[in-house]
């Protein structure tokens, strides 16, 4: 045997200046694959979650307490998505959903849970955040605030408009798609509005109006908005439009008002973009008023289509009295609201303080904020257009120094130079107002880190039978 011949052995301690090739990582499970879990727990989109060779795994429509199969869908480096096979052992907690599509659509994610145990899995939902994000270990949680109406409780319609193989689909996407799933009684929604999307299928159909189709760009409708005043019974549609000219807009209106009486504003938003943003700039009155109006509370507001206004009325009132409460006014203090709004929050602060501000970035929140002050005869409240990152540092520069800082962010939370800027003017008390337990986790610790003490934290339930839950927090200062 030659010397060519022999094959030579591998010098694993000699370098070729090339960085080692590292073993590629083998996934403990393959996609496809079927695993047997245990569910403990509810995931923040409210999917159950067990674990599988120690990696977690989020199963859609499992809950705690069940043994199940499931078949791997998606596989990440840290976790697993699994679609539910089969139910071995069911939880006690698990009903039949109300709505005969609810596996299939997107709109809530909690039907098949009794309601009793969804507001402990809320709770649960909110405490994990703050012990697993904010490291906030020694906060106590209060029991959720629950709904006397957990069905058919939305104020607020925001409906999808579809066609598919020549059938018109008016409803709600399916999770995490685009694809529209036909809904003639939403369960979530108010009966109003279920009306409403009822009167724009028949027009549409009667009339050959086209949906709009989003991969070709073509079609008119695209939307169908419905908003209900709880309390004073008026009510809004907004047909959303890929284009101005609309045909038998005028037979709409008379269909409307001979079917669902109390409507009081029809209007066409026009949206030509290629987005996901369902409202156009350009808002036209068909028929009545650009507004309606509602109550919560003793206070009165008027709601226009691009308004934002809590969509559970009921809930809504229990969710300001509990900032009230926390605000802790006697009439002799001065507040600032961050991230006002319409007023909501703000006009609630002023029935009690001395003189409230509220801090808004959107021109229209702001003008909508001022005539919900006029309509209430509210001359403590003043309200400034500007982003609160840097509004609030400007007014601690200045040297104001409120009593009392109420905060209610979008879902981000807060960026940092707003904490900061609420921490350099050190109010006695901070009402925090969160819709995102995770944020509010991060946004609590920094607070803590700068000299407040958490108090209370209150969730409250104002999307029921969904993932969402509503939270409300009181900071004071740490006394040294």
């Amino acid at each position: 045997m030659t010397r060519a011949m022999v094959k030579k052995k591998p010098d694993n301690n000699k370098s070729d200046g090339k960085a080692p090739v590292k073993p590629r990582a083998v996934s403990p499970v393959l996609k496809g694959q079927e695993m047997e879990l245990e569910i403990t727990g509810l995931g923040s989109a409210g999917e159950g979650v067990g674990r599988f060779r120690d990696i977690a795994v989020f199963v859609q429509g499992a809950l705690p307490g069940e043994k199940v199969t499931a078949t791997a869908a998606v596989i990440k480096k840290s976790f697993i998505i699994g679609t539910l096979k089969e139910i071995l052992t069911p939880s006690p907690d698990r009903v039949v959903p109300a709505c005969p599509v609810y596996e299939a659509c997107g709109g809530c994610q909690l039907q098949h849970l009794s309601y009793e145990a969804e507001l402990k899995e809320k709770r649960e939902q909110v405490k994990a955040a703050l012990e697993r994000i904010g490291h906030l270990h020694d906060v106590k949680v209060m029991p959720v605030i629950g709904s006397e109406h957990p069905l058919y409780y939305r104020n607020k319609m925001q409906f999808p408009v579809a066609g598919k193989s020549g059938r018109l689909q008016i409803g709600c996407f399916a999770l995490n798609t685009h694809r529209v799933i036909d809904v003639t009684d939403c369960c979530i929604q108010k009966q109003k509005n279920n009306e409403i999307a009822a009167v724009v299928r028949t027009w549409m159909k009667q009339y050959k109006i086209m949906p709009y189709d989003e991969d070709k760009g073509s079609g008119t409708v695209r939307h169908i908005m419905g908003r209900v005043g709880v309390h004073t019974g008026e009510i809004m549609v907004c047909l959303v439009t890929a284009q101005e000219n609309v045909p038998h807009l005028k037979e709409l209106v008379k269909m409307l008002k001979a079917a669902v009486p109390g409507v009081k504003s029809v209007v066409q938003n026009v949206n030509k973009r290629t987005t996901n943003v369902i409202l156009g700039e350009k808002t036209r009155l068909i028929a009545g008023s650009l507004t309606i109006k509602d109550k919560i509370g003793a206070l009165k507001f008027n709601i226009s289509a691009q308004s934002f206004f809590q969509v559970n009325s009921e809930q809504a009132e229990k969710l300001y009295n509990t900032a009230l409460e926390f605000a802790g006014l006697n009439g002799t203090e001065t507040v600032v609201d961050l991230y006002c709004g319409t007023g909501t929050i703000t006009l609630f602060m002023a029935q009690k303080a001395k003189q409230v501000l509220g801090i808004e970035i959107v021109p229209s929140a702001i003008r909508d904020a001022k005539k919900n002050a006029r309509a209430n005869h509210i001359d403590n409240a003043d309200f400034l257009l500007g982003d609160a990152a840097v509004e609030m540092p400007r007014l601690a520069a200045g040297g104001m120094h409120p009593n009392v800082v109420v905060l209610d962010p979008p879902r981000a939370g807060c960026e940092e130079r707003v904490l900061a800027a609420i921490a350099k003017v050190k109010p006695e008390r901070v009402v925090y107002v969160s819709c995102n337990p995770a944020t509010l986790a991060r946004d609590l610790a920094y607070m803590r880190e700068h000299g407040f003490a958490i108090r209370k934290v209150q969730p409250c339930d104002m999307f029921s039978r969904t993932h969402h839950v509503e939270t409300v927090v009181l900071l004071t200062q740490q006394k040294a």
